[in-house]
């Protein structure tokens, strides 16, 4: 590759890392905007899931269809830490799943977007979530009837690290590799902060990619908050074939909002509008007047 061409790459690039990392600062903006407007919610993680959900949904890596959102050949996502619907919601509508105008009704009476995410209600959305622990054995039944069909869609999860601490994960991850689904992809919000504490003060789990390497996954290690390296990781599934795929994702709970990073208390904060405004002025989005 010659110097020309490889600054062109270069550049494109870095220019898709900046597209991406706004649409994960819009991500979180809108999360934060929903919150606000129903004084419930899950802003930390929102706000730490962001940039995989922007890469996810923005960045091509899930074969989805807004348009025709049951098409068979789809890939699965399931969000496991259905508490942060917020930003599921949000990387749903800016994908085109639905008006981003439905974003203004999170948990109003009647809404269709609950706190937790209902597939019954909303397009995208392939499994009712919120209690921890059920994603990954819904997943890992997802992945399993798509080896039975001979069928090569893949199935994606994101779990939040608190949530490991449920049993039901690891069951699920036993039969993972017994079935070896390498169209199986773990993603671990690794933020290290679950309610009420830092995971490693309620139970500690470092460290963590060994457990998974032990349970027979494929195990990658990325920061969760930069784009390109996110694409990377996702561009090389399955990571070791016959193996399902686990990514940890090192975030950090209220990612780019100074008053909520890395501050158990805002697992479950809620912003006022002067830190809502704040907020605009931190990630770098425009507020419609």
């Amino acid at each position: 590759m010659g110097d020309s061409e490889q600054n062109e790459t270069v550049d494109l690039g870095q220019e898709l890392a900046s597209q991406l990392q706004q649409f994960a600062n819009e991500i979180r903006f809108s999360a934060m905007t929903m919150t606000n407007h129903s004084s419930l919610g899950h802003t930390g993680g929102d706000l730490s899931s962001a940039d995989i959900l922007a890469t996810l949904y923005l960045g091509g890596v899930l074969n989805v269809k807004p348009d025709e959102p049951a098409f068979p050949q789809r890939d699965r996502f399931i969000m496991s830490k259905g508490h942060c619907s917020g930003a599921f919601y949000s990387a749903l509508a800016f994908r085109g799943f639905f008006p981003r105008a439905m974003l203004g009704t999170f948990m109003d009476p009647l809404s269709m977007l609950n706190g937790h995410p209902d597939r019954n209600k909303l397009p995208g959305i392939e499994a009712n979530t919120g209690p921890l622990g059920h994603g990954l054995p819904i997943a890992v039944g997802c992945a399993l009837a798509a080896r039975m069909r001979g069928e090569g869609w893949r199935t994606f999860v994101l779990t939040g690290d608190g949530e490991l601490q449920e049993g039901s994960n690891w069951e699920a991850a036993l039969t993972a590799q017994q079935y070896k689904l390498d169209n199986l992809i773990v993603i671990v919000d690794r933020n290290r902060i679950q309610q009420g504490d830092f995971t490693e003060q309620i139970i500690r789990m470092d460290p963590l990619a060994p457990k998974w390497a032990a349970f027979g996954f494929a195990v990658a290690e990325v920061d969760g908050h930069d784009p390109i390296a996110l694409l990377e990781c996702f561009s090389r599934l399955p990571l070791e074939k016959g193996k399902p795929t686990c990514i940890i994702a090192n975030t950090i709970k209220g990612k780019g909002v100074s008053f909520a990073e890395n501050k158990p208390a805002w697992h479950h904060g809620v912003p006022t509008k002067e830190q809502l405004a704040l907020a605009a002025i931190e990630l770098g989005v425009e507020v419609a007047q």
